[in-house]
């Protein structure tokens, strides 16, 4: 018997059961540090609050317009049309834009999916879109149909057809995979160390030390002075008072070797992976130590193309599929974010080069203007390739022109 057939014997393992497997090692608990690492708890240290931020208004401050493509090349922005008043103004009669993005991009980037629930207007045409807590919908397949439905709490199940859903990375293109799940020691490593340097400064800076009486203490002696300790002896505003030692009682400090711990190396340390797990440059969380005037530009180039890149065209091709009836897609109706404004930096390198291709005749105005999300020139006269005219063979160069041309 044969390798498949094994297998085709064996009881039939579904993609939904992968599926559960995944979600049950991917529910969090205790990590290596003794943290409890989860998304809400995540969210409250600095590192990822700060990473997240920069995604979420990143993607948020962007112009997103719907446009239409013209039967013989170029587009024209459909601002008459239901969704663009979506995508630019508000989804909702709650909300902005911006602020459904940056709630959407947040749930993205801390578990890993996005929801949000449409509704219909009578010709069929997106109204409005409302955001939903990641955790109170689960995509589930339906036994019956086959097909994907979405599940939500205390609501019911929607067809996939009504709810705009946005996967990040995952391992079936369903269901994302949750990155501070996925990143849970380093996330908890973060957590202990901020968590160890609030304690240090909530008991005045002073880690410990040890009291040597050289008798046993009565009870009502040892007493006062735990009270007394407890009372006067902890917090930041008590971390130069005198102790006062009685019976020949001696006190002794143990130091905190910070610098021999490498304890501040160690919290850098733990910025950066955090920093590397959302692929936000460190400089963009105020972390200027390897960043200069000449690189930061082309770090801002590089956040745009291999960080944001991946969530702008996650949510285009979504919003292709769920916000568009097929009719307007046939149409060609399609909408576009406008990075523009954030590669103006490196903008008159770019000219230049295009300039050496138009005067080269390698590209022609129109294929120049296409490239800078303009359309074609009206009379065609784009459609023209020109070259340098003060090019010639070097056989030629210096001699005197014939008369009569030729």
């Amino acid at each position: 018997m044969g390798f498949f057939t094994n297998i085709l014997a064996q009881k039939e393992y579904s993609m939904d059961d992968f599926t559960n497997d995944i979600r049950k090692r991917l529910n969090g608990g205790r990590t290596s540090s003794g943290q409890y690492v989860n998304e809400d708890r995540a969210m409250k240290f600095i590192s990822v609050y700060s990473c997240v931020r920069v995604l979420a208004e990143g993607v948020g401050a962007l112009p997103f317009f719907v446009y239409k493509k013209r039967p013989g090349g170029g587009k024209d922005k459909a601002d008459t049309h239901p969704v663009f008043e979506l995508l630019h103004d508000r989804p909702n009669s709650e909300m902005t834009s911006q602020s459904w993005r940056e709630a959407q991009v947040g749930h993205l980037a801390t578990s890993g999916n996005c929801y949000s629930a449409t509704s219909l207007n009578r010709r069929g045409q997106v109204a409005d879109i409302y955001p939903i807590a990641w955790n109170e919908c689960t995509p589930i397949r339906n036994k019956v149909t086959g097909k994907i439905e979405y599940e939500i709490a205390g609501d019911g199940t929607y067809p996939a057809e009504r709810i705009f859903h946005v996967p990040g990375f995952g391992f079936d293109g369903l269901f994302g995979y949750s990155p501070i799940r996925m990143a849970a020691d380093a996330v908890g490593l973060g957590i202990a160390s901020s968590e160890f340097t609030s304690h240090f400064y909530q008991n005045g800076m002073n880690v410990g030390g040890v009291l040597e009486h050289p008798q046993a203490l009565s009870d009502v002696a040892y007493n006062r002075l735990q009270e007394w300790i407890n009372e006067k002896g902890v917090g930041l505003g008590n971390s130069w008072k005198p102790l006062i030692l009685e019976d020949g009682m001696k006190f002794s400090r143990i130091p905190m070797p910070f610098v021999d711990a490498q304890f501040i190396e160690t919290r850098k340390l733990n910025r950066d992976e955090i920093c590397g797990l959302f692929r936000v440059p460190p400089h963009m969380i105020a972390n200027l130590e390897r960043s200069t005037n000449n690189n930061i530009e082309h770090q801002g180039i590089e956040f745009v193309m291999h960080t944001l890149m991946p969530y702008l065209t996650r949510f285009e091709q979504t919003a292709n599929w769920k916000l568009f009836t097929p009719a307007e897609r046939a149409a060609g109706y399609y909408v576009k974010f406008n990075v523009d404004g954030l590669l103006r930096g490196d903008y008159k390198s770019r000219q230049e080069g295009l300039a050496i291709q138009r005067q080269n005749g390698t590209i022609n105005a129109d294929e120049w203007r296409e490239l800078e999300d303009r359309n074609p020139i009206e009379d065609g006269s784009g459609q023209i390739y020109i070259v340098n005219t003060a090019a010639q063979p070097l056989q030629t160069a210096g001699q005197t022109p014939k008369e009569g041309g030729d």
